[in-house]
């Protein structure tokens, strides 16, 4: 992350805790996914789930295709704020929202045959696919491995019903994770083998999200040459739907230093919460970047960085400083952008973190300001 932020004036004025948009750095992922679609012929959505700051739609529009959707109000979201494509996968459609989604959506991908059966008449005019299970798992976290024993997600090749196929457009698969161009050839090759036969007969394959596109040193070669031999191959548009990769290094959370407590070690309480704010830190777990700062005792100044919520978990990390920490310092953690705003919430009565841009020009927009009717509209 560049200093931009930390030495720009409006620092010291932003209402804490904040979650701040990079526009540079937004614009620079952009960049490589449209230089990515127009060289591989491929097309790109964002995944909504991992990012859905309708604000900058008008500027992501003008890179990619589309958005994807995991039920009605994401679909609603990009129908009305982003245009394109809409594209809409849910584990089951409840059956009062789905003419409305039906409606909303260009592509409806279905997680089962039962499913399938159950809404396709209902689905005239739209783009109708199914989602896979080529059971070929690439990472450790249990927890983001839709191919992990047990999987409620997708279909196994040894489940597949060929006679629901027929009528079916498109095939969607979604296993990877923040991952690289790697994992993402050997899935594809999995696929290959175990649903070879339907692919032949698909207008349309989508290779799901999770592809790190941006993270420097990715592939980014092997995947053009991996998504244009399987078009060809298959005579197929294929699409992707990344999240992480529009936004990623490109979002800060700011937050203040409120108190130093001394007791055996230095714990800083900061008014972000990790429980509240930045909720993958506990759920993963790990360890957010943090701007100017290094690891447990790497820098003179160790602290063990903690909210003002009362859960006693709620500690984001320790990290080390050149510098002690004082009450009304500023810190910026990194790469806040993705599964931040669309996760926080408001428990302990916390206050959702402000929004706000850093325009390509150096100006600061606040976007966005929560107060207690955020709280409270969420209860009864």
């Amino acid at each position: 992350m560049n200093n931009k932020l930390l030495a720009h004036p409006a620092l010291g004025e932003i209402d804490t805790p904040a979650y701040v948009l990079d526009e540079n750095a937004l614009v620079r992922n952009l960049d490589i996914l449209r230089s990515v679609a127009d060289m591989s012929g491929c097309k790109i959505l964002l995944a909504q789930k991992a990012f859905s700051m309708f604000s900058v739609y008008p500027t992501i529009r003008n890179y990619l295709h589309g958005t994807t959707a995991s039920g009605l109000y994401e679909a609603r979201l990009g129908r009305e704020e982003f245009g394109g494509q809409v594209h809409c996968f849910c584990p089951a459609y409840k059956d009062s929202e789905f003419d409305e989604i039906a409606k909303i959506s260009d592509h409806i991908v279905f997680n089962s045959f039962a499913q399938l059966r159950k809404f396709r008449d209902r689905c005239r005019g739209k783009s109708i696919g199914i989602r896979i299970n080529p059971e070929c798992s690439t990472q450790d976290e249990p927890i983001y491995d839709p191919c992990a024993p047990g999987s409620r997600l997708g279909v196994r090749a040894a489940d597949f019903d060929e006679e629901a196929f027929a009528g079916v457009d498109g095939i969607h698969f979604h296993t990877l994770c923040e991952q690289g161009f790697e994992p993402l050839e050997k899935t594809v090759r999995a696929v290959e083998e175990k649903f070879g036969k339907y692919l032949h007969k698909c207008s349309w394959v989508n290779f799901g999200g999770g592809h790190h596109i941006t993270k420097p040193g990715y592939d980014t070669a092997g995947l053009v040459r991996l998504i244009k031999e399987f078009s060809a191959k298959y005579g197929v548009q294929v699409y992707l739907e990344p999240g992480e990769a529009v936004v990623l290094n490109a979002g800060w959370l700011v937050t203040e230093v409120m108190e130093i407590v001394h007791n055996g070690i230095n714990v800083a309480i900061l008014d972000a919460s990790a429980a509240c704010h930045m909720p993958d830190v506990l759920e993963m777990p790990y360890r957010p970047p943090l701007f100017m700062s290094g690891k447990e005792s790497e820098k003179s100044h160790t602290y063990r960085l903690s909210s003002r919520t009362c859960l006693a978990g709620d500690i984001i990390g320790d990290y080390s400083f050149d510098e002690p920490l004082n009450e009304g310092d500023r810190l910026c953690f990194e790469d806040m952008a993705l599964y931040t705003m669309v996760k926080n919430n408001t428990f302990n009565g916390m206050p959702l973190p402000d929004i706000g841009i850093l325009h390509t020009g150096g100006s600061y927009e606040p976007i966005k300001h929560f107060g207690y009717s955020d709280f409270k509209e969420r209860l009864s």
